[in-house]
């Protein structure tokens, strides 16, 4: 196991002890003292921000990532990267926002690495098949808000890898089917049915869940 690999696990087995010292105010000017010392090498900041980021971060990879060991391998392999890109960050900008860029696109490498061995369904099917999908209406808008995020993510961890990153990045990444389709290196009309059919299996699935609760 590489040294950071080695480093980065006990830091995790910190955050589940919890912090050795006082939580600290992780905004404004806080976070320019973390980065000047990640930058310099001092563990400590490494192991405050790892911290400070490990809750979010984690919800994050769970999304993508059909058990809690998948979204660990990508969470580590997120903080590497964060630690290695640290001195390309723009302090003007949301160190927590480009901290979250780096998880989700390191989610999106995973796919596309995988993406071979998954069923894409509908990549073979024209755009215009599924310009005819409905939109969701108000009753089922407010349905989806009164869903509680842990059930969610349970039921979207019994996704296909490709109905499940499809629906993150249009729904929590805000992202246009035309720029899934360019991150995935599949067609509109994929990205459309993937969605249709993630929101679908989702609402199935919670509906289960509501039978058994």
């Amino acid at each position: 196991m590489a040294q950071q690999d080695i480093e980065l696990a006990t830091m995790e087995t910190s955050v589940r002890l919890g912090p050795a010292w006082k939580t600290m105010d992780p905004s404004g000017q806080a976070y320019d003292s973390l980065i000047d010392g990640c930058l310099a090498g001092e563990r400590k900041s490494q192991q405050r921000v790892y911290e400070v980021f490990y809750g979010k971060m984690m919800a994050i990879c769970l999304r993508y990532t059909k058990n809690h060991d998948q979204a660990k391998d990508i969470l580590q392999d997120g903080f590497i990267k964060v630690f290695r890109n640290l001195g390309e960050f723009n302090r003007s900008g949301s160190f927590e926002g480009w901290v979250r860029r780096i998880m989700v696109n390191t989610a999106i490498d995973h796919f596309r690495r995988a993406k071979h061995s998954y069923l894409l369904l509908g990549e073979d099917r024209s755009m215009e098949e599924f310009e005819d999908i409905p939109e969701e209406s108000t009753e089922e808008q407010a349905a989806w808000a009164e869903v509680k995020p842990a059930d969610v993510i349970n039921a979207m961890q019994k996704l296909t890898p490709a109905y499940r990153t499809v629906f993150n990045l249009y729904v929590f990444e805000e992202m246009t089917h035309k720029e899934i389709a360019e991150t995935l290196d599949i067609n509109i009309g994929t990205s459309k049915s993937n969605l249709a059919k993630a929101k679908a299996n989702l609402k199935q699935l919670l509906k289960q869940r509501d039978r058994t609760t």
